[in-house]
Order: C-alpha cells, then structure tokens, then sequence
C-alpha cells in the first residue's frame, strides 16, 4: 500500500523502484484522496502498464489515516505493507517484512532508531520526538519496536480487521497498531532500516496538529492486557 498526495511525476521511479523490489506474489495498492490530485493521471497510464498497480480512491476520510484504512479495505492479500511515496523508505526490505508476519508477527516494523538502523535527514525535533517516543515505548512499554512511529511496517490484516483502525488524521496509524498489539500480548518484531529523507516536494507531515493523537496511541500501549478473540487467533 502505497499513499500519495500531489506527487506527481516524481512518484514514478518510486513505485517503478518498488515493484522492481519485492520478489513475492503482489499487488500495490495506491491510495488517493481527491480525484483532482495531479498524480492521477500518471497512475492511470502506470496501472495499464503495470497490472499490479491498483488504484484505490479513499472514501473514509481525507488524509493519512483515512488513506490507510482505504487501503486495508480494499487489500487482498493476507499481509498488508504500509509505505509513502516519497521515497524515504528502502523497497528492498518489503519481502524480509512480509515474512515475518508470515512466519507469525502481528506487525513487522521498519526500525530507525535499533542497531544498524538510521534516520538521515528530515526535521531535527521530529526526528528527536520520534527516537524519544520509539526508544521509550521499546524500553518502558515493552512493544517490541524501537520505532513504533515510522509506517513502513507489514501488518497481518486478519490483526487489523480485528482490532480495527480507530485514528482519524495523522500517521498515527502506526503506533495505535503497535500499541493495540502489546495490550493484546501479540508478537511484534522489528529489522533495522536506513530512512533517507525525500529529495523532491514538501512533506505532507503535520506535526503540531497530530501530536496528541500519537500522545494517545503512546498512552494506550502502556494500558492492561486485552483478552479477545484476536489474543485467541494470533497467539500470545
């Protein structure tokens, strides 16, 4: 699942660089909020060229979080990858992701902030607030990530149909999951990954507005066990 905002032309060898990558059976999912985005004809002529790019129309609700819950509607396939279409993330690591979820995690995270990993470029205080909060998380809320912030992460999509998406506005959606995961003590595993910041375009990241969104997300992981039928499912 890939999310696009008025990319444009530059979102080609992105997703042209990412199917190129992943070696397993596929489809990409890209998701877009308004039919007068300026990317879209781009898509339409990439998706006949390419018969796994499927366009998907968010109808939820305008913005990330809409954007992802669009995508998981309309995906098919029983693990789920979440990445942007800014380029920022390494395409190579979608297969390593998906079999982890394969072999039993609930979410396999992408992870800047462990050994081996890095986070080069970007907003110097985003980048201190998300260490903060993946490093803390890690330690003190036991999640199984130090870096349950970033959304380049696989998701099992029976995990996620059954906990369901709650975020409304931001990228939040990656640390609601991951704290949904540790309340219900299902696996969650990480592998290091280098995020590079884009080279074109302006990030859609609206930090000041989405700050207490992810503060409930991190409040939520620290919350007592939840026994339901996902704990049953997915295994403790």
């Amino acid at each position: 699942m890939v999310l696009v905002h008025n990319e444009g032309d530059h979102v080609r060898p992105i997703l042209e660089r990412l199917m190129e990558s992943v070696s397993l059976p596929h489809e990409v999912l890209v998701v877009y909020d308004d039919e007068r985005d300026i990317t879209l004809p781009l898509l339409q002529r990439l998706a006949e060229e390419h018969p796994v790019l499927k366009l998907v129309h968010n109808q939820i609700r305008r913005g990330p979080a809409g954007a992802i819950a669009a995508g998981f509607e309309a995906a098919r396939s029983p693990v789920v990858v979440v990445t942007m279409s800014d380029g920022c993330d390494d395409a190579s690591q979608i297969d390593v992701l998906t079999r982890l979820v394969e072999r039993g995690v609930v979410v396999a995270c992408a992870s800047r902030f462990m050994r081996g990993g890095q986070r080069v470029g970007g907003p110097l205080f985003k980048g201190v607030l998300s260490r903060f909060a993946g490093v803390s998380l890690y330690w003190l809320g036991r999640v199984g990530t130090h870096d349950a912030t970033n959304s380049f992460k696989a998701y099992s999509r029976s995990f996620v149909s059954a906990v369901q998406i709650e975020s409304s506005e931001g990228f939040e959606v990656g640390i609601e999951l991951v704290a949904k995961a540790r309340r219900h003590r299902l696996p969650v595993a990480e592998i290091p990954t280098i995020w590079l910041d884009r080279t074109f375009g302006a990030s859609n990241f609206r930090l000041a507005n989405w700050l207490r969104y992810y503060l409930r997300w991190y409040l939520h992981a620290f919350g007592p066990r939840q026994r339901s039928e996902t704990t049953t499912k997915e295994g403790s």
